[in-house]
Parts: structure tokens; sequence; C-alpha cells
């Protein structure tokens, strides 16, 4: 019993009256009051549990190693319990024997309680909380054992016993926790626990208690969530009120209009700031409140360190002085840690508030920008204000409060060194303010790499977003070259400002490191020459810790300072953006409320577009317009017909005179505007659904075959732009969204452009003329077969309306009206000779029953949409990212992909050396100031030298980063570029612009600037093992607190991490869709507010906005949570060494070792936040690095040169195209889109490509270009398999004139020669013989004039002539003329066809046309039903008989002869 008896020690009441942290009595005695309070904890939240009857949750069942276990603690507490009853039944005599059976009790019930913990845990919290226990025990019981076989050479088997139980509670403690054990669960137990809490609430933050506010535990649900399952965007909780987009808007705008209001012509104050001011003030005073706070507390640990070595030092002092200032500093701590986790919170909140209020200003202010504003601001640049700057200055408040605080902070440094060392501080202060100074060019140098950085990334974003919204003419014209040449050279102007500011803040780096260096050595030298302090270990680690406050503050206010001059140039740009000029409605556009008679009058109304412009864009413009009447406005290319409707729209400003308009407007632009959603949103666009209503405007407007044969119908996704519609759908979508909307007045400009004839001859008679009958409707058209039919045609020419009268009327007036009917003239007259080949009777007999039955056999096509898409997959597919925990696989993506390995060691072995030269000049003065006889001299040069040395290899560490950076950014960039440009014309079709743009944004910018510091700071991690050791070293005791706190904080760290990674990636998809809908609605903003959705569209973004913010606002939180946990359990780690250095018997320590120990625990939590917080940063960095490499893995289209199969230099000489059993499909097991075409297109043939919307003409041309691959079959062009060679090869042999004309930013010659082939004379004749010469050589600029992006500056017809001058240029041997004169009139026409004829006589021509005059002087004519071919042959000899081209024909005659032929006659006699 004896040996038992020694094993059980002492729990009496001497070793804890004569407590002794040496002693084994009372470290017995603590170890077992801890696990005395841990089995309390335990118990008392069970009990309440049973009280209250809580149901039990969780899966009871037990692994085999917790019953062995558990049956072992039992065996050890009946073992105590046995002995503590026999020392009681003896009645020893001996007090300290009586009360040995206490102990066993004691035990005892320890054993049972740790018995109970091992089966019960019903829930999370206990999981945790005997995870915790189990570790700590184990350590504590390790670190006695330990010490009794140093010190005694021997142990007892019990204790030997209890040790390895120990360590079997320790393993069941990983197993708690998922480790050494089977995680997989079946899906059908996983998943209805997972299913519970799917519906979004309200964050908890709003009814949270006064407690879980302090502690931010009131976003526990949310990392409980995340931590057992991936989390989805329903399962993050809504913002309050007052964080909501809406609330901040409207605050903003309310304080934007006080202080307009106040403001005068000579007050040039920056109202966006004020306003922010204003709205923002009482919190900021709250979260400046709390920044003091946190500065006092942290400025005071110097105070603190000094008092603790002083402490050490004295002899004879009473031990509760040392305890008082042990709780002192607990108190600094906890303060320090509340004040500076809301601080940090709250800034970011508020900063957040001031981010959504400006993106909806900025948003808001686009949807009332004038014209002239609108050129002014493009849409990339709106995007810009609201993804660069609206983001930046959500960073303000928390940069304000850096920047007086730590100005603050380095003050009170300076006061309390002066306090400490009196006059030897004095002479620190030179190398201070010369560091100082040296920041102010420093951060001047940083702040101009920085902007020039920005200028340059603006200019290849534009770019990048204009080339991305025509990439599919850069592909047809096989520009890709030049335009990946163009982006890569503008990224060489923003890589060479990039490289210039990482070499710098490397340079800042070591000034960073140096400086403290240097302050201390003079500040040292000036105490030694002074003598104003002694050089002992109070004043040396006092003035080591208070530098080291300083060095904070000198880093940070530069850097502060360059981020402040950045945000005023954001204030400065939103500023001007809501200054600009507003449509003004009111004067260019007045509703008459009344029953006026007119619905539009226009009383002597000039209007002009750009007011630096000479003439008027439109003069004298007077009209009046009944209710319910129809009318045409016509004339040649850009006379100002469009601009005739934003007349009526207000859109275009007016100089003089008067536009009354009353009742609502609905208009369908010339080009079709479409949203990103489905064909259905598109329809209603906001309105409720009226079935009736609906299912009328789809049939009027010639849609119900095609959303039938769309693969999800009226569901079916539209793409970016409607990129995956054909021109005619995407026209007719836009038409039966005005039809829908059951306006007063009709605007239409040029409607029918797009669509085939008999399309456009149903559009008009059944939506037009009886859909719209009872309407006003305004008529912009080419289509001079149905101004017949019409109350009034005006006819314009020169920004004029030159006549206005009924079709009989303007016929016998004559000039412009009868030139643009003899253009059409005498295209029927030819249709007319044509159709003489058939029989005359049978002819009028069927043109009516052709005309019947056409509207039941019309668009007979496969639809677009369903052709690109397999059945039942939507085109647009949600963002892909990644789930759960990929490790560390992205960075070693990051590394690998740039070939840094040697890079990223040169950093690390930097940071070893950094770290052991620091550690070694600390000790160093620690253990010199004890050395008797060693001169000041020789222990301040020792310091210096090796702390010099230290800081060179700071200088190295950070300039390996940034060359290790540097190479990542170069190699991302170079093959994400690559991947874009070579990725087919599928992959566009599919992916908005937005989410490519993101990529080469926001997420390049990570890769460029935070990745890699992240490493890099990530890498100090160094430094928290060194001080852990430091302080182990001197109280090896508090290795028994330190690792529990590492590993608890290892395990918050992992908690937090699976909800984190999870709201970081889920962030990446919602800011795309915000940028996405801003640059969407500045396309279609005339639309949007013709229809008058401005509310409507605010709303939506508002949701948005509000998406994206609830995101970054948990990111924030919980990153808060977590930090505020670590913060917790280092800071308890420095109690403790604090405490132990006070209990340690006086002298058992040195002052020197005291100092060393506590400088360096003070800054061990500081040490700790820096590397959780950048640690967890550079994991959500990391989700970049994931991003950007579902990009560069994009499979490729074919190359653009195949070296062995390169076509001769010549070819093709002679423009034959053989296509032999041709089939196309868009996906794989997708629907055949083509199916089995075969035919040859002899060479210098002129072949016309018919048949109805979506029969497959485009799909036919782009097998030509291989923007598709064949799925079977091949096309030949003199006798060249396409498919065997490369793009390049091929597509630069081939010339266009696309469906959808596309201009470039830049100048006329950049637009027509990209690649810089021709001389001005060749591109002057271009432009000569496509009517375009005379409209430049009146241009100031001639052929270097400007063209504004996507070309708006220019008409669409004149767009057109453009693209058909860069075919002049090229000449190529095979032409495609695909919809090229769709938006230009006849007459104009008319001479284009005559000028191809002339220029390509020798070139086979293919021409897809919706105007059949265009192709009936063809050689041969291909018609197209769904995607097989119907006919193929000489159009006289189809013409000759029933044929399906003869029927379009007829057709299209029948509605020309019927609305022209006789009043052409009238008109001739």
């Amino acid at each position: 019993m004896a040996s038992f008896r020694d094993a059980i020690g002492d729990f009496s009441w001497i070793c804890l009256k004569n407590f002794d942290i040496t002693n084994f009595c009372s470290q017995r005695s603590t170890v077992d009051t801890i696990n005395v309070f841990f089995a309390c904890v335990l118990y008392l939240p069970m009990l309440v549990c049973i009280i209250r009857r809580n149901p039990t949750s969780g899966n009871h069942r037990k692994s085999r190693i917790f019953l062995l276990v558990s049956i072992c603690c039992a065996i050890i507490s009946i073992a105590f319990y046995t002995n503590g009853l026999w020392n009681l039944i003896a009645k020893k005599t001996d007090e300290s024997k009586h009360l040995n059976w206490v102990a066993c009790i004691v035990k005892g019930f320890i054993w049972t309680s740790l018995t109970a913990s091992l089966l019960v845990q019903r829930h999370q919290w206990i999981k945790i909380l005997n995870s915790v226990w189990w570790a700590c025990s184990f350590v504590l019981v390790s670190a006695l054992n330990i010490e009794i076989l140093y010190k005694e050479h021997a142990i007892e088997i019990l204790d030997i016993v209890q040790w390895l139980v120990h360590f079997f509670l320790l393993f069941c403690a990983f197993q708690n926790h998922g480790y050494f054990v089977n995680q997989s669960v079946p899906e059908n137990l996983s998943e209805p626990l997972l299913a519970q809490n799917v519906e979004t609430k309200n964050t908890g933050l709003g009814h949270a208690s006064f407690l879980s506010k302090l502690t931010f535990s009131w976003v526990n649900p949310l990392l409980s969530l995340g931590y057992s399952k991936t989390l989805a965007l329903e399962d993050i909780p809504s913002l309050l009120s007052e964080d909501e987009a809406d609330t901040n808007y409207k605050s903003f705008m309310q304080a934007w209009e006080s202080l307009a209001r106040e403001r005068t012509m000579d007050n040039t104050k920056n109202l966006v700031l004020w306003s922010v001011v204003r709205t923002r003030f009482k919190e900021n005073i709250l979260i400046g409140f709390y920044g003091l706070l946190r500065t006092i507390a942290v400025t005071v640990s110097p105070l603190i360190l000094y008092s603790f070595v002083s402490y050490s030092r004295s002899t004879g002092t009473d031990i509760k002085h040392g305890l008082s200032i042990v709780a002192f500093l607990s108190f600094a701590k906890l303060v320090e840690s509340l004040s500076q986790r809301h601080w940090f919170f709250d800034s970011r909140r508020s900063g957040l508030k001031i981010r959504s209020a400006l993106m909806v200003a900025v948003y808001s202010k686009q949807l009332k920008l004038s014209s002239s504003a609108r050129r002014r601001h493009s849409a990339g640049e709106i995007v810009n204000y609201i993804a660069v700057d609206a983001y930046r200055l959500g960073e303000f408040p928390w940069w304000f409060h850096v920047t007086w605080t730590s100005a603050l902070q380095l003050v009170l440094s300076v006061v309390i060194l002066f306090g400490v060392v009196g006059l030897g501080a004095l002479p620190g202060l030179v190398p201070l303010l010369i560091c100082g100074l040296l920041n102010v060019p420093f951060a001047k140098i940083l702040q101009n790499c920085q902007a020039q950085f920005m200028i340059a990334q603006d200019e290849r974003l534009r770019s990048t977003s204009e080339i991305l919204n025509s990439m599919k003419i850069i592909k047809l014209q096989s520009w890709e070259e030049k335009f990946k040449n163009l982006v890569e050279t503008l990224r060489a102007k923003e890589f060479k400002w990039l490289a210039k500011t990482q070499i710098m803040k490397a340079t800042n780096s070591f000034l960073y490191w140096m400086s403290p260096t240097v302050i201390s050595s003079v500040v040292f030298l000036g105490c030694a020459l002074f003598k104003s302090a002694p050089l002992n270990a109070e004043t040396i680690f006092t003035v080591l810790a208070t530098l080291r406050n300083l060095g904070e503050p000198a880093k940070m206010i530069p850097e502060a300072l360059s981020i402040m001059i950045q945000v005023k140039v954001s204030f400065d740009r939103l500023n001007s953006v809501l200054l600009d000029e507003e449509l003004n409605s009111e004067g260019d556009r007045k509703n008459i409320k009344g029953g006026s008679f007119n619905a539009v009058e226009i009383q002597d109304g000039n209007f002009i577009w750009n007011h630096e412009s000479v003439s008027p864009t439109l003069r004298d413009v007077s009209l009046e317009i009944k209710r319910g009447q129809k009318i045409a406005v016509c004339g040649p290319v850009g006379t100002g017909k469009s601009s005739l409707l934003y007349a009526v729209l207000g859109e275009i400003p007016k100089i003089s005179g008067t536009v009354d308009v009353s009742g609502t407007i609905a208009y369908v632009a010339q080009t079709a505007w479409i949203q990103s959603g489905t064909v259905r949103d598109n329809i209603l666009f906001g309105k409720p659904m009226d079935k009736t209503r609906y299912e009328n405007a789809i049939k009027v407007c010639a849609l119900d075959k095609d959303i039938k044969d769309f693969s999800h119908g009226d569901l079916t996704e539209i793409g970016q732009r409607g990129i995956n519609m054909s021109g005619g759908q995407k026209q007719r979508i836009q038409l039966a969204r005005a039809v829908y909307n059951d306006a007063d007045i009709y605007l239409l400009d040029d409607p029918f452009s797009a669509v085939d004839a008999h399309t456009a001859s149903i559009l008009f008679n059944e939506c037009v003329m009886t859909a719209l009958r009872d309407k006003t409707v305004i008529l912009v058209t080419h289509q001079v077969e149905f101004l017949s039919e019409v109350d009034t045609i005006l006819v314009m020419e020169g920004g004029k309306i030159t006549q206005s009268g009924n079709y009989e009327n303007l016929l016998t007036a004559g000039t412009a009206f009868e030139q643009l009917v003899n253009a059409h003239k005498e295209t029927i007259t030819e249709l007319e000779q044509n159709n003489e080949n058939k029989k005359g009777s049978e002819n009028e007999s069927k043109a009516h029953t052709e005309l019947s039955q056409g509207y039941l056999s019309k668009n007979q096509s496969e639809g677009e949409i369903s052709t690109k898409g397999q059945l039942g997959v939507q085109l647009t597919q949600e963002e892909e990212r990644e789930t759960d925990d990929v490790g560390w696989k992205p960075l070693w993506d990051y590394v690998s992909f740039s070939r840094g390995f040697f890079m990223m060691f040169l950093v690390f072995l930097a940071q070893c050396a950094f770290m052991a030269l620091q550690t070694a000049s600390t000790f160093w003065l620690a253990l010199a100031i004890d050395i008797p006889k060693l001169s000041s001299a020789t222990l301040i040069g020792v310091y210096s030298l090796i702390a010099f040395s230290s800081a060179a290899f700071v200088y190295l560490r950070s300039f390996f980063t940034a060359h290790l950076g540097l190479k990542a950014s170069t190699a991302f960039f170079t093959s994400f570029t690559s991947a874009i440009f070579n990725a087919p014309m599928m992959f566009f079709d599919s992916t908005p612009i937005g989410r490519i743009l993101t990529r080469a944004s926001s997420d390049l910018s990570i890769l460029d600037f935070d990745i890699p510091y992240s490493i890099t700071f990530v890498a100090i991690s160094f430094e928290i093992v060194v001080t852990i050791c430091i302080m182990v070293s001197i109280t090896w005791q508090v290795f028994i607190v330190a690792i529990p706190a590492m590993v608890l904080s290892k395990y918050a760290q992992g908690y937090y991490q699976a909800s984190a990674r999870e709201l970081i990636r889920l962030n990446g998809t919602t800011k795309a869709p915000v940028m996405n809908f801003a640059a969407e609605t500045s396309l279609g903003v005339v639309t949007v507010r013709a229809f008058n959705m401005v509310d409507r569209f605010l709303k939506n973004y508002l949701k948005l906005v509000d998406t994206d913010a609830t995101l970054f606002f948990h990111s924030n939180v919980t990153m808060e949570w977590l930090v505020l946990r670590i913060e917790v359990l280092q800071n308890l780690t420095v109690i403790t060494a604090a405490l132990l250095l006070v209990v340690v018997p006086q002298g058992y320590v040195s002052p020197g070792l005291v100092g060393l120990s506590l400088s360096y625990a003070f800054s061990l939590t500081g040490a700790q936040i820096f590397l959780t917080r950048w640690y967890c940063t550079l994991l959500n960095y990391i989700i970049s690095v994931e991003r950007i490499k579902q990009f560069i893995r994009i499979p490729a289209e074919p190359p653009a040169i195949v070296e062995d199969n390169r076509p001769p230099p010549s070819w093709p000489s002679k423009g034959r195209i053989d296509l032999q059993a041709l089939e196309i499909r868009y996906r794989p097991n997708a629907p055949l889109v083509l199916k089995g075409i075969t035919c040859t297109f002899k060479e210098g043939s002129r072949v016309g490509v018919v048949g109805r919307t979506g029969s497959g003409k485009t799909t036919l041309i782009s097998a030509l270009f291989r923007l598709v691959e064949p799925a079977r079959g091949d096309i030949l062009i003199d006798g060249i398999n396409i498919c065997s060679m490369g793009l390049k090869d091929l597509r630069m042999k081939l010339s266009i004139i696309p469906q959808e004309p596309t201009l470039f930013k830049g100048s006329i010659r950049t637009n027509l020669d990209p690649l810089g082939l021709y001389s001005d004379v060749d591109i002057w004749k271009a432009l000569e013989k496509c009517q375009l010469k005379k409209i430049v050589s009146h241009l100031p600029n001639l052929l270097d004039s400007s063209v504004s992006d996507e070309g708006g500056n220019w008409s669409l017809g004149q767009r057109q002539l453009f693209c058909l001058g860069r075919v002049l240029l090229k000449r190529n041997r095979i032409l495609v003329l695909d919809e090229a004169t769709a938006s230009i009139d006849s007459a104009t026409d008319a001479i284009l066809q005559r000028i191809i004829r002339q220029e390509f006589a020798d070139c086979t021509v293919i021409t897809v046309a919706h105007r059949v005059p265009t192709v009936i002087d063809s050689d041969m004519v291909l018609v197209l039903s769904h995607g097989k071919l119907v006919e193929y042959d000489e159009p006289s000899k189809l013409l000759g008989t029933n044929s399906s081209f003869s029927k379009l024909v007829t057709e299209y005659w029948s509605s020309c002869r019927k609305n022209s032929s006789s009043n052409i006659s009238s008109h001739q006699n």
C-alpha cells in the first residue's frame, strides 16, 4: 500500500497552504484541481439538460476504443475508491495520512468523471469540452511524469498505467474530431440531417445578447453548419435591414441632395466624401473609441514588461505585487483583444454600408445619365467605378482609423521611450525622423507606381472586355494573334509597374526592419553617453518592446497614406460621375396626362448628339402624330431615322423646340438588347404573367414554333447579350416584349432587318397592323413594300424630314422617296420577269394560299438554342466552383506552374536565417548584461552587428518573394490569355463575359499582389515556434499551456476554415453577377428608360448587391470570431508565462532572461494572430488560383497552323467548295443541326443560301470557318480538306461580312485594317466603294477619326458598310455575306450588290440573305430546312417548278406586289 500511497501523493492542505510550483505535491494538487474543474464544467450543463428533459441528439454508437478506455478508467477509479475507503476505515492518527483518503476519493471522482465523459457525448459542445479536457490532462500528467523521471530517475507502476490511459484519452480526443477514423457516412443517414437547415434567415446579430455580440458567438450556427456540410448560397443568413443596400443608399442620397442644395458654384468640395461623412459619422465615433482603447492597451505593454523585470530584480517583494502586475497584464490583453476585434469588424461593416450605397448610387446614376455623359462614362468605366472605386471606398473607414491610431501609437511610444531612458532617447529621434522621412518618398514612389499600374490595368481590362464581346468576328477574321498581342502589350505596360511596385515593397520591408535596429542601437548609445538610464534588463527590453510598438505604425502610416491617396482619387472619380449631366426627361419629353388628341407632337425641334458638332443632328423637326396612327420613317443610311425615335424618347439633347408625348412607350431597338435570363423573363420584362396576352404576343411575333423547339421551351436560358440566339430570334423576342407590354405608343427601329421576307411580312401584318391596330406606331424601316399600308410616311435626308404624306402623295411628289421606291421597283420587275416562267394564273391563285399557309409553316426550324445545348441542359451553366478542402494543391500549383520551387526554397532559407539572427541578437543582450566588466560599446556593437545582418536577410526574403510572385503572375497570365484566345467559340457562347473578366481582373490582381506576400507572412510561422522555444527554455512549465493552446488554435482554425473557404468561393460567384448586371444595363439603358423599368432594375440590382454583401459580411465576422478565440488562447500562454515568473522563487530566473521571455511572450499573441490571419487569407486567396486554372484547362480549338499540312500560298486559286455528307452538332450527343449536306459551290460562282430563320444557314457558315467542327463528313476547298489544315491558314483565306457588324474602339484606319497591311490609298478606295468616302472625308481627322466603344458613334448601317470595306481590302477568292445588308435601305443595297458583283466577279460569293432580290441573281441557290438540303439549283430552274425556293419568292413577290404594284402603276400613269 505504501507504493500505492506514494503514487497517489498528498492532496493535503499543507500543499495548498505552502504552495510551491517546484514541489511535486503542489504540482499533483494543481493537476487534480484542474481535472475537478473540468469535471464540474461537464456535469453542470448535463444536469441542466436532464432537468429540462432536452431530447438527446446525435449518433450514440461508440467505437471499441472508447469502450475499452472507459473500462480502464472505471477500473482505476474503483482502485482509488477502494484505497480511500481502506484508509478511512483504518483510522490513521497522522493528519496527513488521515487526509490521504480525501486524495483517493478525489482521484476516484476524476477517473469516474473521465469514464462518464467517454460514454456521454450527446452534443457537439460536449465532444469539444471532452477533447479539450483529455488533451489538457494528458499534457499535464506527461509534464509531471517527465519531471519526476528527470529528477528522481524512477516512477511508480500506477503512474505509468495512468499515463498510458491518458495517452488513449488523447487518441479518443483526436477520434472525436475525425482523425484516425473512417468518416464515410451513408447518404441516407446524412442527407436528411443536412437538409434541415436550408432556408435563409436573418443573421443572428439582430437578436444576439450583449455577451454574444462581445464574443461574436452569434455566428456560431453558421460555423457549425459549415463544419457539418458544404455551405450553399441559401445557407447564408441575410443582412440586417440597417446593413442592406437600399437603406444605406437612401440615407446617402438624402445627405447628397441636402449637400447639393447647399453647394454653390465656387464650392468645390467633394459631395461624395461629405455625404459619406454625414451618414457614417456617428458609428465611426464608436469605432474610433475602440481604436483608442486598443492603442492605449498596446502602448502600455512595455511598461508592464518594465514592472515585471523590476519585480524579478528586487528582493523581499511581496508576491501580491507580482500577482497585481499579472492581473493588470490580463486586463490590458483583454481590452486589447476585444477593442481591436470590434474595431476591425465595425470598421469593415461601416465600409460595407459605404460600398453598397456607392455601388447603388453609381448604378442608379447610369440609369439617368444623358447621352453625352454616357459617352464620357462607357459601360466598362461604369463597371470600374463599381468594381474598383466603390470596393476601395469600402476599405476607407478601416484605413482611416489605422492612420490616426498609428500616429497616436507612434507619439505615445516616443513618450514612453523618454519616460524610461530620459535624454538617452533623444539621439534615437534622429534615426526615427530619418527613417520616417525616408518613408515619404518611398510612399510617393509606391503610390505613383500603383496609380500607373491601375491606369494600365484599366486600359487592359477595357480592351479585354471589348475583345471578349467581339470574339466571334475576331475568330472569323483570324485576328486572335493580333488582339492577343495587343492584350499582352498592355499587360507588359502593367507588368512594368507591377515589378517596380514589388521591388519597392521589398526595399520598404528592409527599411522597416532596419529602423528598429538602428534606433535601438542609437538609444542604447545615448543611454551610455548621457548616463540617463543604466543598460540593465529593465532598460534594454523595455526599449526593445517600445521600438516594436513603434515599428508597426512606422510601417502602416506610409501604406495608410498611400491608400488614402487612392481613396481620394476614387472619391473624385465617383464625384465626377455622380455630378455629371442627367437626362432631362422633363425638359426633353413631357408626358401629357390629359386626353390629348395627339400621341406625339414635336414643334420646331432641333436636336444634337455632340454639342461640339457644327450642325445639329436633327433640324427643324415638326410633326404631329395622332392616336392610333401608323407612321413609317424611311431614308438612306445615316440620315437621322433612329435619332428621330431618340428625340421622342427624350434621349437626344434638345437645342430648341418642344416634344410632347401622351401615353406609355414601348421601344424596339435596332440592335436587339436581350438580357441574360430565360426567354419568358425577356418577354414579360417584369410584368405579371397574363397567359392570354403572353401567348398572343408570342404568336404575333412568330415565336411559337421556336419556343416549342427550344430544349426548355420559354424557360430556356439565353446567353449573355443573346449570344446563343440567331439575329431573327433576338429581334422577335424584343418585339414580343414590346407587344406584351401593352403600351400606348410603339417605337420600332427597323425590326424586320434581321428576319426573312416571309417572317417580316407576318410580323408587319400580324403584329404591327393587327395586334397593334389601336396603338400609335412609329416604324423605322428600309422595307419599302410595307409603306403603302401605313397612314403617314416620313422621308428623312440629312437630318431633316424632307417629305411627309401617304404613299400615293409621296410618289407624286417624287425626289428622295421616289429613288427608294424605284430601287424597290427594279427588284419587283426582276421578280415579275423571273416569275413569268411559271403559270401566271397558278401563281395568282396560289399567292394568297401560300401566304395563309406560310404562317402555319413558318419557322420550321430546330432553333438555335436547342441545337447548341444538349437536351435538358441549359447553355449557360451555374459557375463552377471547387468544394470542400482542396488542401495545399492550389498553392503547389501556384509554385509549380511558375517553376518557382528554388525561389520558394530561398524565401524560406532567408526567413530561417533572419529568425536565427534576430533570436541571437536578443539572447546576446539577455546574457551579456550579466557578464561582469563587459563594456557598453561591446554590448551595443555585437547586438548591432547581429541585428543589421538579420535585416539584410529580410531584404533577401522580400526580394525573392517579389520575384516568385512576378514569375507566377507571368506564367498564369500567359497561360490564361492563351487559353482564352484558343478556346472554341462554344465556350464564349455558354460563358458570361463577367466570369472571364473577374478572373482577368480581381483574381489576377490577387495573384499579382496578395499571394506572394501572404506566402512570406505565413513563413513567419517560424517566429511562433522560436518564441515558444525561448519561453520554454526559461520556464519549461509554459509548455503545459502553450501546447494545448496551439492544438486548440489549430482546431479552431480548421473549424473556421471549413465555412470561410466556402464563403470566399461563394463570394467569387456573387461578385460577377453584380458587374454583369451593371454592364448589361448600361448597354440597354435606353430600352430600360423607354419601358419605364428603372425602378424594377434598381430593385434587382439591390438584391444582387445584398447577396454579394452578405457573404463579405459573414466572411469578416467569421474571421474576427476566429482571431478573438486564438487571441484568448495565446493570451493564456502569455499570462501563464508571466505568472510562472512571479511564483518561481526570486533569483531562480535572471532579470535578463525574464525580460527576454516576456518580450517574446508579449509578441506571441500578435505573431499568432498575424500568422492565423494571413494563413486563412492565403487559403482564401489561393481560391483565385483555382478559378484561373479552371479556365486555363479549357479544351482548345484546333491549332492555328499545322506545319505538316499547310496549304500552298496561292490556295485557294479557284474557290471551289465541296460539301460531302456534312453533319454538324454543337455538343456531343446533341441533336444534329446540319444533316448530311452534300453539294458543290463551283469556282467563281455566286451561291445564295436561303431558308427560314433558324434553318441552319448561320451554322453552315460556322462550319465553313470551322467555328464548329464537323461531326461527320468533309468540306473541301480546291480539293483540300479544310479540317486537315490550321485554323489561321483557313480563315485568313476566307472573307466574311457577319450578321452583326462589329467595330472596335480606335480609329477608322485600325478598324478597316487591324493588321496594318494596306496603304491609305487602298483604304480610301475601299471607303469609296462601300459608300463611306463622302462621310469620312468630311471628318476633321479623316482616317484617324475616332470610333467609340463597339462603334456606338456610327449607325448600324454604317457599321455594316465598314465591314464591307474590310473585305474589299482583303479581296480573297471566297467571300461570305451573312445577312450583310440587312440594316441598309434597298437603294444602298442595290448599289452594294453591284459593287460586290464587280469587285468579286472571279470569286466564289456565298450570300446568306432574307431579302430575295439579294440572292435572285445568284448562279445557284441552296435552300435549307430543318438542317437538311432541300434544293440546290439555278434560280431560274427552281422558279420554274413548284419548289421551296419558288414559294419563298412567291411570298416575297406577293407581299411586294400586293403592297406596291398598284401604286407603282398609278404613279407611271
